[in-house]
């Protein structure tokens, strides 16, 4: 298991960078079957906003609110020094699109000196398991919030189509 952040590069494409000593290189160059887990946009629900309209407040369930998507994908290395520049400017593109930082180079300072100290990812995605949680179908009158008053939860909704044409049929109920 290793946290880090990726890049959707396309619907069925995930960019991915690891610090080039990390333990994980062996084992995805011994099996490059890898399955990236990504879990967001969780929101605990409280008693209160599903409290039953005939009773006190305090007397509601709780639930939790979230989107977790499960991508099975065979992972490619980047081992090649332009491809990794490419590999790193479409995720800094992305993850900080405000471009405040060097230009990404083979041949300039500092990625020069950085690039050879890091291994890129394709994951190609082969399989897609998703579960959401964003409403468990009470009505508005029950007092409990639509989605739409979560701004969290609407976030998850608008950004699950990243991969959406990967989703099939095998997608776990709510």
């Amino acid at each position: 298991m290793v946290p880090t952040h990726f890049t959707v590069d396309d619907e069925r494409t995930v960019l991915v960078h690891l610090a080039r000593p990390n333990p994980v290189w062996r084992l995805i160059e011994a099996q490059p079957r890898v399955v990236l887990t990504v879990v967001d946009d969780d929101a605990y629900v409280p008693t209160t906003w599903r409290a039953a309209p005939s009773g006190p407040a305090r007397d509601g369930v709780p639930t939790s609110y979230y989107a977790a998507v499960q991508l099975r994908c065979q992972a490619e290395i980047v081992d090649d020094p332009e491809d990794k520049a490419e590999l790193l400017r479409r995720q800094l593109r992305l993850l900080q699109p405000e471009q405040e930082h060097a230009p990404v180079s083979v041949d300039n300072p500092p990625y020069a000196r950085l690039l050879p100290g890091i291994r890129g990812l394709r994951l190609h995605v082969v399989d897609v398991l998703a579960k959401f949680k964003f409403d468990d179908h009470k009505p508005r009158s029950t007092g409990s919030p639509s989605p739409t008053d979560c701004s969290s939860v609407t976030r998850a909704a608008t950004a699950a189509p990243d991969l959406s044409s990967c989703v099939d049929s095998r997608r776990e109920p709510g």
